[in-house]
């Protein structure tokens, strides 16, 4: 099994993919949720591993509120970042793909060890009208000290 070189446009796609996830971080851990909610589709859904305390949420307003809920309990932007690395997009589709990322959830707050989180968010990409936005994301806790903040 071996990796065949992708187009120049497939590379460019999944370029504006992988900058898509990082921007969510940046968004995110700048408490910056209403221009990160407008990543997603507008039917877009956040799934939660079971073992994590935020349920399934549906449609971006859901994920609006419910990012601001979350982001909420940080003292200032960026006390919690979300790192994610190793990063892998497939195109299935002109206007699909999925990826896989590491999350490191880091916390800034009182605990020696920053590492609050591990995790592996699984997406779902689509394409509207030109650009990349999230459809779907799961996030599976894998490991968790408790000290960051949320998805």
């Amino acid at each position: 099994m071996g990796v065949k070189p992708p187009t120049l446009e497939e590379h460019l796609e999944t370029e504006a993919i992988k900058q898509l996830r990082v921007l969510y971080s940046q968004l995110f851990d700048g408490l910056r949720t209403d221009e990160m909610a407008m990543l997603f589709t507008e039917d877009a859904v956040c799934e939660f591993s079971d073992d994590l305390p935020y349920g399934d949420w549906v449609g971006r307003d859901e994920i609006r509120e419910q990012y601001r809920k979350v982001a909420g309990s940080a003292s200032k932007p960026f006390s919690f970042m979300h790192a994610t690395t190793n990063g892998w997009v497939q195109l299935t589709g002109p206007d699909s793909a999925t990826g896989s990322w590491f999350l490191l959830d880091l916390g800034l707050g009182d605990n020696p060890n920053p590492v609050g989180l591990l995790g592996v968010y699984n997406d779902v990409y689509k394409k509207v009208d030109g650009e990349w936005f999230i459809h779907r994301t799961r996030i599976d806790h894998i490991w968790t000290q408790g000290s960051a903040g949320g998805g």
